[in-house]
């Protein structure tokens, strides 16, 4: 079946014939086009709306990456870009619910917590909306229903960061959880300690970065052998880097995920090293290939994931990714 916006495309094609045909007679006067048909800026692909909603949290810059890569190719392919978040499963399905009422002609979504949010994700299928997921999901898309899926391994990427980590001679690693129930967080810290064994997880409150320290600072001095604190993403790593200087600790701090302040971290040595899955990518990649799909009917990767990481920044690379930094792409 086609979707809404696939037989609209259909009918300004024939509209454009029509046209052609009646210029052939030469009348000097301009059909109207079709009631109804929304006609597309010239030379453009006429125009979609794609939805997308997120787990994003307040203040997590992670996301404002992810939104500046969806935006530019919203701008670049003619579409109509409406973006919704809640970092509450329960609350990003009904931004799901709604994104569908509003007849979306695609849906890109993150999924955290499958369990919460698949029945909404299945309403949007069985509404012929098309799907694509990005970010978080990654084990579990096909079975709520996403065509396909732009994002990192986490596991792969948490391997990745343990046998880092082992290379570097760590003794013992404090694994910083920003939210409880996020699949993609927990695979991290999961993958870390498949190839590096000695891992403690620890939860914090991620939209409160004054309690987030205070709780650091507090097992850093309970625990002086810690040799390593990894976090899950930027805003935290920095805080952490702050908890270890007011606690005269001896710990280093890596992380996953970058923005522009901690890119400068890196380049000064406050922190390590950071996992890069490229999240303007992530955002660029996904809004494209909905509309891509309602346009054409492609599927980019043939149903398989798109990678879009993992690589590690430090203080070796750090200068090649500056200037895109400072443009808010990386």
């Amino acid at each position: 079946m086609f979707s809404s916006a696939q037989r609209r495309v259909t009918v300004a094609v024939l509209a454009g014939l029509a046209l052609l045909v009646s210029g052939c007679g030469a009348t000097g006067v301009s059909p109207q086009a079709p009631e109804g048909v929304p006609q597309a800026p010239s030379g453009t692909e006429p125009r979609v709306t794609v939805a997308m909603v997120t787990h994003a949290q307040p203040g997590d810059t992670f996301w404002d990456i992810i939104r500046l890569g969806a935006n530019d190719a919203a701008t670049q392919g003619n579409v109509n870009l409406v973006y919704t978040s809640d970092g509450d499963a329960a609350r990003q399905a009904v931004l799901v619910d709604e994104a569908v009422q509003g007849r979306a002609d695609a849906l890109v979504v993150s999924v955290p917590n499958a369990a919460v949010l698949t029945p909404a994700v299945k309403k949007a299928i069985d509404a012929r909306v098309p799907v694509v997921g990005f970010n978080a999901g990654l084990e579990s898309y096909r079975d709520w229903g996403a065509m396909m899926f732009f994002g990192q391994d986490e596991t792969a990427a948490g391997r990745a960061a343990g046998d880092r980590l082992t290379q570097e001679g760590a003794t013992k690693v404090l694994c910083v959880i920003q939210a409880q129930g996020q699949s993609q967080l927990e695979a991290r810290c999961n993958g870390t300690q498949e190839t590096f064994p000695q891992v403690e997880k620890i939860y914090v409150t991620g939209t409160d970065l004054g309690s987030v320290r205070s709780t650091l600072e507090a097992k850093l001095r309970e625990d002086p052998g810690i040799s390593h604190v990894l976090t899950l993403g930027a805003p935290f790593a920095l805080t952490a880097a702050d908890a270890v200087k007011a606690t005269g600790s001896r710990a280093a701090v890596a992380t996953f995920d970058t923005n522009s302040k901690l890119i400068a971290a890196l380049e000064s040595g406050e922190v390590e090293w950071a996992v890069d899955q490229q999240p303007y990518l992530q955002g660029f990649l996904a809004v494209q290939a909905a509309a891509l799909y309602v346009r054409n009917g492609n599927v980019i990767g043939a149903g398989q994931p798109v990678l879009t990481g993992q690589a590690f920044i430090d203080r070796s690379n750090v200068g090649q990714i500056i200037p895109y930094a400072k443009s808010g792409k990386r």
